[in-house]
């Protein structure tokens, strides 16, 4: 029997899974988006329901600062519309948590990061853990991903698997391969307890319980994990507070968002 988590005495929570980057116009498409809305409703609780929803515009994968960059204001105009439509909570659908802080100042409602949950999660399961990301060129910005979390120095390692996003899904056999290759390293030379999929693409492949056999510690799915905070935070009624995210003080004063855009 799958547990009950109701939001507020509702008996249907709704979490919506923003995707950061026009997905369904992109290379994956629509095919993509429903598949990962299916995905994420077979992992969540009897009474959720996910829906995955994608901006507009945006960068068609997220591998740089600058295309990180890029997502954040159409996200924040999503996110802001999500909590208008009613959605309980919300899921950043990229492991870089884009603009996090921002849009937990703009709503109410409990915003999650699959990179912060996900840390916090490995930080509890072992004494270190390691993060498996894309490119040698993303490994500071992911250092320092833990070091916002504030589990810096349980941060074992962030290890480059050099397969793009788009690729992923190419060949998933050979993709699984070097995804146990790199993190036996991370647990052999590294000393890992526990290994995070350092990207969303890599989580949807829904390999975490494979690859944990072949390699001997827990992997984390970030999408997976994300979901379950979201979860949690709703059916406790809380979110994030306000003395940390406060509301911009314009807007706290009567102005609009809009009306703090000049030009």
């Amino acid at each position: 029997m799958k547990q009950q988590l109701s939001s507020y005495g509702s008996s249907i929570m709704r979490i919506a899974y923003a995707v950061p980057g026009p997905m369904s116009k992109g290379p994956m498409g629509r095919a993509e988006v429903t598949r990962r809305e299916k995905l994420l409703n077979s992992w969540a609780f009897e009474g959720t329901t996910v829906e995955v929803r994608d901006v507009a515009t945006g960068p068609a994968s997220i591998e740089s600062a600058y295309e990180e960059a890029l997502s954040i204001p159409p996200t924040l105009d999503l996110l802001m519309q999500l909590e208008n439509e009613g959605y309980d909570a919300a899921i950043i659908g990229c492991f870089g948590d884009p603009g996090i802080e921002a849009a937990r100042e703009l709503v109410s409602m409990p915003v999650v990061g699959p990179c912060e949950s996900s840390m916090l999660l490995a930080a509890s399961l072992g004494h270190k853990f390691s993060v498996l990301t894309l490119f040698d060129s993303l490994i500071a910005g992911q250092e320092y991903l833990a070091v916002r979390a504030g589990v810096r120095e349980k941060l074992a390692s962030v290890r480059a698997t050099g397969i793009p996003v788009l690729s992923l899904m190419t060949d998933v056999d050979a993709t699984k391969a070097r995804l146990v290759e790199v993190s036996s390293e991370c647990v052999e030379q590294d000393r890992a307890d526990a290994v995070i999929f350092g990207c969303m693409t890599m989580s949807f492949l829904d390999m975490a319980d494979e690859i944990s056999a072949s390699v001997g510690v827990p992997f984390i799915n970030a999408g997976k994990t994300a979901l379950k905070q979201a979860e949690t935070l709703v059916s406790m009624g809380l979110s994030h507070s306000k003395t940390a995210f406060a509301t911009p003080p314009k807007v706290s004063d009567g102005q609009t968002v809009a009306d703090l855009k000049v030009g």
